[in-house]
């Protein structure tokens, strides 16, 4: 059973423990040798490994998701801690327990959280065609079974099992607090493309042992994956309206909110306007409280946050 987890590595002590490899990189020193960058992860986090000796033996190890045992001393290096690796060898995944390297949902149970979403399909979404469509999706055993346990992203956001359903209900209940402000609001299609916008990370993500890009999310996204399993659905309920079909497909597509951010189309209606602006408030109120989560409590202000690029300013702290 696994001992040594990454977030309670302190500089000074010694490591034998088994990981999971995130990255993985071959440098090379200013003498022209060879040293090996890692990152080292498991469910409470990651921490970065470097092999300055015997490094073929080192990369030989392990490729990117497979588990590791490490042996190495932990220091601190640029503000960061590091495990300067003695030694790694493989550890056939058949001995690993997965929960140690899953983080899970931990505010309700996945069954709960469905059911809540449920209620709300039953209570708020009133249009019949919309009704047909999730009545084809609640009746999908393997659907309804990947949505449970899917992550909500890979590092950014709702990066643990059961993490888009926290992500898609929290959702819905920003969108009946906000879109209830403005007038001509459809909140049928509108509820019913929060619900659906990110479908698609039931197969973009792997999720058995680590978190990780399938195949078929490094090739089509969950974007094109969530139109494409949208579309199985609606050929299931004979004469759904095509401009319904379209308008959610819409959603779908336009829910990054730009281009640059993966979206192949900006929002072009009222309703997928408002889903881009909630999914972004969720997903970014998400990592920061994660991010912040991980830090030292002690200090006012957080590390430096790279994605943000910026630090954080601890508010739930006590000033003096």
């Amino acid at each position: 059973m696994k001992q040594q987890f990454a977030a309670e590595l302190t500089a000074g002590i010694q490591v034998d423990d088994v990981f999971v490899i995130s990255s993985k990189a071959v440098a090379q020193k200013k003498n022209g040798e060879n040293y090996l960058n890692l990152t080292l992860s498991d469910r409470t986090g990651e921490i970065k490994g470097v092999a300055w000796d015997n490094v073929s033996e080192a990369a030989a190890a392990g490729m990117v998701g497979d588990f590791v045992r490490a042996r190495g001393a932990v220091s601190e290096y640029r503000g960061n801690l590091q495990l300067t690796l003695k030694e790694l060898s493989p550890v056939d995944r058949v001995s690993v327990r997965r929960d140690d390297f899953l983080p899970v949902v931990q505010r309700q149970t996945p069954d709960r959280m469905f059911e809540q979403l449920r209620s709300t399909v039953d209570k708020y979404i009133q249009d019949p065609d919309l009704r047909k469509l999730f009545s084809a999706f609640w009746a999908d055993e393997d659907f309804v079974d990947r949505f449970k346990q899917a992550p909500g992203g890979k590092k950014m956001h709702h990066a643990y099992l059961g993490g888009l359903l926290e992500h898609t209900l929290s959702m819905t209940i920003l969108v009946r607090n906000i879109a209830a402000h403005y007038s001509g609001i459809d909140m049928n299609i509108l509820l019913a493309g929060t619900i659906l916008h990110d479908i698609g990370k039931i197969r973009e993500f792997e999720y058995d042992y680590v978190i990780d890009y399938s195949d078929e999310g490094k090739l089509l996204t969950h974007i094109i994956i969530g139109c494409g399993i949208l579309d199985e659905k609606i050929r299931l309920i004979d004469g759904f309206p095509p401009k319904k079909a379209m308008l959610l497909k819409h959603m779908i597509v336009s829910h990054h909110g730009s281009r640059e951010f993966g979206s192949p189309e900006p929002p072009k209606t009222l309703e997928a306007v408002l889903l881009n602006h909630i999914d972004d408030i969720d997903a970014k109120m998400n990592g920061i409280r994660e991010f912040i989560a991980k830090e030292n409590p002690q200090d006012n202000w957080t590390a430096y946050n790279p994605m943000l690029r910026r630090q954080l300013f601890r508010s739930d702290r006590e000033l003096g």
